[in-house]
């Protein structure tokens, strides 16, 4: 069967409904009930919980607890390196943006303007500069930390569809990444600015980052824009910037090196490998 034939039920199902449904539940207390469904999923999906600060799947009071669970101290060292990987998960794809067009799967692509949500004059600051996509599974640790310090910009909520953001997905839907609902975060680093993208999905109940707190729902279906050109709001490398509640995708946005160099990306990592937060992700 095809990609694009595989992920044609994706356009039938009320996507909105299914994602509301399920971050109710999500949110819920509900006791003995909540614990049930817990204990099925680390086994259904083989969740180390011999990482999680807390490994009592009783104690979680809620699904999204459980889901945003935090790790034990030590568990994620963090490389010598400028760029460190922000999560736990697999490598969707990465590379150079060639103009300003970013490689999504074989036939696909999609444009940066698009992705931070129509902002050209922000987009045109990656123009030929490089990009990472990472997706997180249902078994993966689902706090996004900081690649690099940087001081936090701007946050921009595009409203969008909910498609699964799985690899068959990706192959099948054009511009995945571009159409779903995310959330565009703008840092400067030491390096330039760069931008992470918390891409929503499917059961995707919400997103949250630590400085706003969730930020949908409310999903108002137009484009929200926060700016912290008045605040200095820091974040260190390796600090938590935010978490899905049900799990999803990151895109990064990096911009051209200053010295015309290739961005000399870690030389063990490849489309569908497995990644750790705090691997070495960008080497110069």
């Amino acid at each position: 069967m095809s990609d694009r034939l595989a992920v044609l039920p994706q356009y039938l199902l009320p996507k909105q409904a299914l994602t509301s449904l399920a971050g109710a539940f999500a949110r819920g207390e509900h006791g003995a009930f909540t614990t049930a469904v817990v204990r099925w999923f680390i086994g259904r999906y083989g969740v180390n919980m011999a990482e999680a600060a807390n490994a009592d799947p009783g104690s979680y009071a809620s699904f999204n607890d459980f889901f945003t669970r935090a790790l034990r101290p030590g568990a994620r060292p963090l490389a010598a390196a400028p760029l460190v990987c922000p999560v736990d998960g697999a490598i969707s794809q990465f590379g150079p943006i060639e103009r300003d067009r970013v490689f999504q799967a074989k036939g696909h692509h999609y444009s940066t303007t698009a992705l931070v949500g129509g902002d050209a004059a922000l987009a045109a600051a990656f123009d030929d500069g490089a990009f990472a996509t990472l997706y997180l599974s249902p078994r993966d640790y689902h706090r996004i930390h900081m690649p690099c310090a940087g001081r936090l910009r701007r946050m921009i909520h595009v409203p969008g569809a909910l498609f699964s953001v799985n690899p068959t997905t990706a192959r099948g839907v054009p511009g995945l990444f571009a159409r779903n609902e995310r959330v565009v975060c703008l840092f400067d680093g030491a390096a330039g600015p760069f931008v992470l993208v918390l891409v929503g999905a499917t059961i995707v109940g919400s997103m949250a980052t630590v400085w706003h707190g969730v930020v949908n729902p409310p999903r108002p279906g137009h484009l929200r824009d926060w700016r912290y050109d008045d605040r200095a709001l820091t974040l260190q490398q390796g600090d938590e910037m935010g978490r899905f509640l049900l799990g999803s995708t990151v895109v990064m946005l990096f911009p051209k090196r200053a010295d015309g160099r290739p961005h000399a990306f870690n030389p063990a990592w490849a489309p569908g490998g497995p990644i750790r937060l705090g691997e070495a992700m960008i080497l110069n």
